[in-house]
């Protein structure tokens, strides 16, 4: 098996870049920069620019994702140093291509920049661990942007969370881990406690773009309530139930659902395959006859099931199956009201299971 390559966060980026920028304010332009991460190691980084400035210096690093790389992949994280008068003062700030907070939730100041904690101690940690005798005569101001953020913006989940004008300075261990479903997840539970934050108490779980747009079209609720849970939908529910989500819609096609009918949680296609046999036993038990039962058993795809079902006229197969899943949630939800959507492919809802209340 071939080793995955790692890779480095934004917030590396930042601390890096922060940290090359001092360094250039005392003499020394590097080329490459070791940066100290939360656990306590370093990694050594390449310094994309480094130079001084009539205020302080400036420095940029490119993004690496190593072998998962992410909409920021390539980006360049820019960090400009000016000195302050206050000794040991150390404020961040986001510049150009910084997104602003403009929802509560995330454990981010409202109006101040999408740049985490933990980044924020390493910029910091990797400041004074390199020159804290320049600290001790005069603070420093760290503006941290991203030339290309306005325009990633739009292929991450910030103007859903209320994070606008530019990308988030990310990173709880420094280090980008492969192909890591810890991205995932996280992005998963951030999304649900900005719902909490607002006082809604609704959530509309989706396995990607195309179902979240088809259930926008059919589900009236504020943009922020819809969450792409893409293949984690039994970890989004235990979420949901923990934070005390009251009323959930998982909305999706019919793939995903079946999977998540026969009790899988994680649906990924290489993790595991539709149960045809479940499914042909669906069609049974919806007044299928004997030929077209058969015929869903040895079907490649649920997919061609759906057209089977549908050119054989099978009533009530899709809110079966949407009864299914609703099932399977109600073992992990507690008290949530559930409400399953099952889409064709054209956006039509052609299977559900409504909300009880």
């Amino acid at each position: 098996m071939v080793k995955l390559r790692t890779g480095y966060t934004t917030g590396t980026c930042a601390a890096g870049a922060a940290r090359a920028a001092l360094l250039a304010m005392t003499g020394h332009i590097p080329k490459n920069i070791p940066v100290r991460l939360p656990r306590g190691d370093t990694i050594d980084i390449p310094v994309q620019e480094c130079s001084l400035t009539d205020g302080g210096a400036v420095c940029s690093v490119i993004k690496d994702g190593g072998d998962d790389p992410d909409v920021t992949h390539g980006a360049s994280i820019v960090v400009e140093l000016f000195r302050t008068e206050k000794a040991g003062d150390i404020i961040i700030e986001g510049g150009e291509g910084v997104g602003v907070v403009t929802k509560p939730g995330l454990g981010l100041e409202v109006g101040g920049p999408a740049i985490n904690p933990v980044p924020c101690n390493m910029i910091r940690n990797n400041i004074l661990e390199v020159c804290s005798d320049i600290m001790e005569e005069s603070g420093m101001r760290v503006v941290v942007s991203v030339p290309s953020g306005k325009d990633l913006a739009p292929k991450t989940d910030n103007p859903r969370l209320g994070i606008l004008g530019g990308i988030s300075i990310l990173g709880t261990s420094g280090i980008v881990v492969p192909f890591s479903t810890a991205s995932f997840a996280a992005s998963i539970r951030q999304s649900i406690d900005v719902i909490v934050a607002m006082d809604d108490d609704t959530v509309v779980l989706t396995t990607g773009g195309r179902s979240e747009a088809f259930a926008q079209n059919v589900i009236s609720l504020p943009d922020h309530c819809f969450v792409q849970v893409g293949d984690f939908s039994g970890y989004a529910v235990r979420q949901c139930s923990k934070k005390g989500i009251r009323r959930m819609h998982v909305a999706g096609f019919v793939g995903k659902l079946a999977k998540m009918a026969a009790g899988v949680e994680q649906t990924h296609v290489k993790g595991s395959k539709v149960d045809m046999s479940m499914l042909s036993g669906v069609a049974e038990h919806c007044g299928a006859d004997a030929s077209l039962v058969r015929d869903i058993r040895k079907a490649n795809t649920a997919r061609q099931v759906l057209e089977m079902v549908s050119n054989g006229k099978v009533a009530g197969f899709c809110d079966h199956i949407c009864g299914m899943v609703r099932q399977q949630m109600e073992e992990r939800a507690g008290d949530m009201d559930l409400d399953v959507i099952m889409f064709d492919f054209d956006g039509a809802v052609v299977g559900r299971a409504p909300l009880k209340g």
